[in-house]
C-alpha cells in the first residue's frame, strides 16, 4: 500500500531543482545540472552525510536522462547480481549503477566492476558516508568524479519540511506550530530523511492534529549527532578536538570531546589525548604529559559513564596549557635531512667499527671527552634541526643548556681530544 511507504519514498524528488541543501551541484552552473543540460553524464562518488539527497539526487540524473537504472548494494550483493548487471548493460549499450555503500566494496566486486566502468558500458554512481580519500579504492576513485553533499543547512530543512507538509502525494494530515518545526530541525542535524520519518510518526500518532512541543516530547526523540565511530563525522570530531587544544580554546575541546563521549570509543580518544599531550604540549610542559598517561590508565580502570571524570579534567588541563611543538618540529627537520642526504653514521660510532686505530675509536671510559665529539655524520653539523622557544620555564632550561654545549667546539677527531 502507498501508505505503508516511508514519506521519503512517497514524496521523492523527481527534478534536479526539488533537491534541497545541494545547491552547489544542483543549480546551473553545478555539475549535476550541467550533466543534464549537456545529456552527459560520467561515473560518480557522492559522499556525505545521511539524509543529503545522494540515492535522489542519482535516481534523477537517470531518469532525466533517460538511462536504465540498476541498483547495488556494496555489502549485500553478489557477484551473480553484478554479472546480471552487465548482461543488461550490454544489451542496452549503457546503464547506470547506482552502487549503496560503495566503500565496503570487496576487490572480487572490484575487479569485475572495474572493466565496465572503464569503458563507460557502466556509468557508476557510488554512494558512501565515509571520506572517498580514506575509504575507496584508488583504482575505483580514479575512475570517478568526486561530488560531496553537505548536510543540509536548517533553512534548506524547513524548507523540505514545508514542501512534505504540502505535498499531495505525502498522505500528512498533521500541522506544525512553528516551535515543533524548529525542534525537529535542531534535532535531525541536517539529516532531511530522518525529519520525514518524524513527521510520518507524528502522522501516525497524531492525525489531523497541530503538533506542540508535547507532541515531540511523547516521542522522546534524541538528537542526530550525525556520526558513530566508524563515519567520518566521527574522525573530523576527533580533528576539531586536537585543533581546539592546541588552539587552545577549552570549551570547543570540551564540545568535542562530549560528542566523542557520546560514541562511547574511549580507545580512539585515549590514542588521541595522549598523541596531543605529546605533539601539542610536549617540552612546554612534561609534567602534564605524564599525567595524560595517568588520566587515560584511570579512565580505561573504570570504563564509561565513570570515564568523562578524567577526561574532562584532562581536556581542560591540556587546553590551557602552554603549547611547544618544538620537538616534533625538530624531529621533522632530521627526517627531510635524512631523506634528502642519507650520510653513513661516522665510523667511530658504529657498533663494531672496523680497521679503526685504537686511539681513533669512541673511549667508553672517557666521560670528560664526550660533549666535545662531533655526533654528526660530515655535511649536516651545520643544520640546526631543534630550536627552543620560550613556551614554559622548562624549556628555557633547556635552551639555557643548549647555549652553554653550542659553545663547546665539537670535532670528529677523537684522537686530538684524547
Amino acid at each position: 500500500m502507498t501508505n505503508n511507504k516511508p514519506l521519503a519514498v512517497r514524496i521523492r524528488p523527481q527534478h534536479l531543482s526539488d533537491v534541497v541543501g545541494q545547491e552547489h551541484l544542483t543549480q546551473k552552473t553545478g555539475i549535476l545540472n550541467r550533466f543534464l543540460e549537456e545529456n552527459r553524464l560520467m561515473s560518480m562518488i557522492f559522499f556525505g552525510p545521511p539524509g543529503s539527497g545522494k540515492t535522489t539526487a542519482a535516481s534523477i540524473l537517470a531518469n532525466e536522462l533517460k538511462l536504465p537504472l540498476e541498483l547495488f548494494n556494496a555489502v549485500t550483493g553478489n557477484k551473480k547480481d553484478l554479472e546480471s548487471i552487465f548482461a543488461n548493460a550490454r544489451l542496452s549499450g549503457q546503464l547506470v549503477l547506482i552502487v549503496d555503500e560503495v566503500h565496503r566494496l570487496n576487490k572480487d566486486k572490484q575487479d569485475l566492476l572495474l572493466p565496465y566502468v572503464e569503458d563507460g558500458s557502466v556509468l557508476m554512481i557510488g554512494l558512501t558516508s565515509a571520506n572517498p580519500y580514506f575509504s575507496i579504492n584508488p583504482a575505483i576513485r580514479s575512475r570517478c568524479i568526486l561530488c560531496e553533499f553537505k548536510s543540509v543547512n536548517p533553512s534548506s530543512m524547513e524548507k523540505a519540511i514545508n514542501r512534505a507538509l504540502k505535498h499531495p502525494d505525502s498522505l500528512l494530515s498533521i500541522q506544525l506550530e512553528s516551535n515543533s518545526l524548529q525542534s525537529i530541525i535542531d534535532t535531525c542535524n541536517g539529516d532531511v530523511r530522518m525529519a520525514y520519518n518524524i513527521l510520518d510518526a507524528l502522522n501516525i500518532a497524531y492525525p489531523n492534529q497541530i503538533i506542540n512541543l508535547d507532541h515531540l516530547s511523547n516521542l522522546h526523540l534524541h538528537s542526530n549527532l550525525g556520526f558513530d565511530h566508524s563515519d567520518d563525522g566521527y574522525y573530523d570530531a576527533l580533528s576539531g578536538l586536537q585543533k581546539s587544544i592546541r588552539g587552545s580554546e577549552v570549551d570547543a575541546a570540551l564540545y568535542y570531546l562530549a560528542r566523542l563521549i557520546v560514541a562511547e570509543d574511549l580507545e580512539s580518544i585515549e590514542r588521541r589525548l595522549i598523541v596531543i599531550a605529546y605533539e601539542d604540549i610536549g617540552l612546554a610542559n612534561p609534567p602534564l604529559v605524564a599525567r595524560t598517561l595517568q588520566a587515560m590508565d584511570a579512565a580505561k580502570r573504570v570504563g564509561f559513564p565513570e570515564a568523562i571524570y578524567p577526561l574532562s579534567v584532562m581536556v581542560i588541563d591540556l587546553a590551557l596549557s602552554p603549547k611547544s611543538r618544538n620537538a616534533i618540529n625538530a624531529l621533522g627537520k632530521a627526517m627531510n635531512e635524512v631523506k634528502d642526504h642519507p650520510l653513513p653514521v661516522p665510523e667511530y660510532l658504529r657498533l663494531t667499527p672496523v680497521g679503526l686505530r685504537e686511539e681513533d675509536k669512541y673511549d667508553y671510559d672517557r666521560p670528560d671527552i664526550w660533549n666535545k665529539i662531533e655526533y654528526l655524520p660530515k655535511g649536516v653539523t651545520n643544520t640546526p634541526f631543534y630550536t627552543p622557544s620560550n613556551t614554559s620555564p622548562y624549556e628555557n632550561t633547556l635552551e639555557n643548556n643548549l647555549k652553554v654545549l653550542n659553545q663547546i667546539k665539537r670535532t670528529h677527531n677523537i684522537r686530538s681530544l684524547k
